[in-house]
């Protein structure tokens, strides 16, 4: 198994297809497979152990991919929002590194020890100038594909380790190969460095889909590029879906009739949201995808008519669903425990595990973290219906502890996000010398809406109980995210602590 397999697959069945384009330039299937040997060959001859990406989304981005693949060399994606102190910490890492970046960073890292420097456009022109392809890729399933580092927001971050195994379990499990009609487009503008960026350009090979890329996101762009390119499918995570939805206020539609499906993901998406993009984008189909960088992607999915019926529907539990990430994808098996260990019943709340062919669960270093039976904690919290479906509560380290009681921040959140007046919620804890914590909430009110700290203070009292009513409120014009739709909860816990 070795993803170059997806692409030699796509290559042979429909080479000629655009597979991926930008404003300046495209690739084939074919062409694409033939630099990704080009490529192979001069990774090879480097003596590198890893090939970094530093760089938006580009044709080199696919290109090093695959060609990292074939030549037996993990591929190695870097936020380049970071630092170049804390880039350098991780080439530091990686190193003896073949650095595929941009003009800026190439300049930056240029002449460092144990790391060889090719800028983007040399790189693309290399790979594209016709040369003999390196020797054939191996097939070892145990090979490492990708190593992703993780955001490190509670220390250094680690470097989640991708065997070949769990990409290609990941593609074939859950995509069907040749199955876009050749007018098809998908929009792609996640990071390259996330897993998602990685997901979609498997996917996009595998399934014969083109790929438009947007390197940098503004709603604008995403839907004067999606018209242009008569877009059919995309992916977006929740603010930016937030933001299109807010670049369309006052419209009836989007005007986007040939925009078939999009999918999200990455972070909790609040009702108000989904719901409007539903009313503007009413011949398109939304799924829900909730994966992470260990599972090699998603691993659960909240379907188009699962979308529709819980639009349509009056029964609370059914109309909630809306809210979850859907089921579990075929292949993997989906757990909430208590802290014991122990299965949890539905709509008990815990932490969820998962198991399956594409989870890795491993970090450089550190080796495996799946207990004797393959299943991974994940850390997340959260709870199932009798149904499947699976709901996300945050961490389970954001858990609040007041008074010797655990209290899910998701939950308030929840019954929070019910009121008419409510867009976008985060509670946290704060220090409290009575109770050792407790709940303070941000709250971002809906456009032209309005309510008050008492209202929802008794909205909270009414639904739960009184010990999970907020003592500190704030109303905030927005809150914090990270590009890939991550709520930052230790910035808005500094903050409220800071007025607690």
């Amino acid at each position: 198994m070795n993803v170059m397999m997806l692409l030699e697959m796509a290559a042979q069945g429909f080479g000629e297809r655009v597979a991926f384009t930008n404003a300046k330039d495209s690739l084939t299937q074919q062409e694409l497979f033939d630099a990704a040997g080009t490529a192979a060959a001069a990774i090879e001859a480097s003596g590198c152990e890893h090939v970094a990406m530093l760089d938006v989304n580009s044709l080199a981005t696919p290109i090093g991919l695959f060609a990292s693949a074939w030549a037996g060399v993990p591929y190695v994606p870097l936020n380049y929002r970071l630092t170049e102190q804390e880039i350098d910490a991780l080439l530091e890492r990686v190193k003896p590194v073949y650095l595929v970046t941009d003009a800026e960073h190439a300049a930056a890292f240029a002449g460092r020890d144990g790391i060889q420097v090719i800028e983007r456009d040399a790189f693309l022109a290399l790979a594209r100038s016709g040369k003999a392809n390196a020797e054939p890729w191996s097939m070892d399933q145990e090979d490492i594909a990708a190593l992703l580092f993780t955001s490190g927001t509670t220390g250094a971050p680690k470097a989640a380790v991708l065997r070949q195994k769990h990409l290609v379990s990941y593609i074939l499990g859950s995509v069907e190969f040749c199955s876009a009609v050749e007018d098809d487009a998908a929009l792609v503008c996640v990071p390259p460095y996330h897993i998602a960026g990685i997901a979609a350009v498997m996917s996009s090979v595998y399934s014969g889909r083109r790929v438009v890329q947007l390197p940098n996101f503004t709603a604008e762009d995403w839907i004067d590029l999606a018209r242009r390119e008569k877009v059919s499918n995309a992916f977006v995570v929740p603010t930016m879906l937030a933001r299109v939805v807010e670049a369309l206020e006052g419209a009836s539609s989007a005007k986007l009739p040939r925009l078939r499906a999009i999918s999200y993901g990455g972070g909790k998406m609040p009702p108000s949201i989904i719901e409007r993009a539903m009313s503007l984008f009413p011949d398109t189909d939304f799924t829900n995808a909730y994966g992470l960088t260990e599972t090699s992607s998603t691993v659960a999915v909240l379907g188009p008519q699962d979308h529709r019926d819980a639009m349509a529907s009056e029964d609370p539990e059914v109309r909630r669903r809306l809210v979850s990430v859907g089921q579990a994808l075929p292949g993997i098996e989906i757990q909430i425990r208590d802290d014991e260990g122990n299965p949890l019943e539905p709509g008990q709340r815990g932490e969820l595990f998962i198991r399956g062919g594409q989870v890795s669960g491993e970090y450089a270093g550190r080796g495996s973290s799946l207990d004797s039976d393959g299943w991974f904690s994940t850390r997340d919290a959260g709870s199932m219906d009798a149904g499947g479906y699976l709901y996300l509560e945050g961490r389970a380290d954001d858990v609040i502890v007041r008074g010797g009681e655990n209290l899910s921040p998701g939950e308030i959140e929840d019954v929070l996000l019910e009121h008419e007046a409510v867009a976008d919620v985060a509670v946290v804890g704060i220090p409290d010398e009575q109770w050792g914590e407790g709940v303070a909430v941000a709250i971002v009110l809906k456009a032209g809406k309005h309510t008050g700290s008492e209202e929802l203070q008794g909205w909270v009292k009414d639904r739960m109980r009184s010990s999970r009513v907020p003592q500190h409120l704030e109303f905030w014009p927005e809150l914090p995210y990270n590009e890939t739709g991550k709520l930052l909860r230790r910035v808005v816990k500094a903050e409220l602590s800071k007025a607690g």
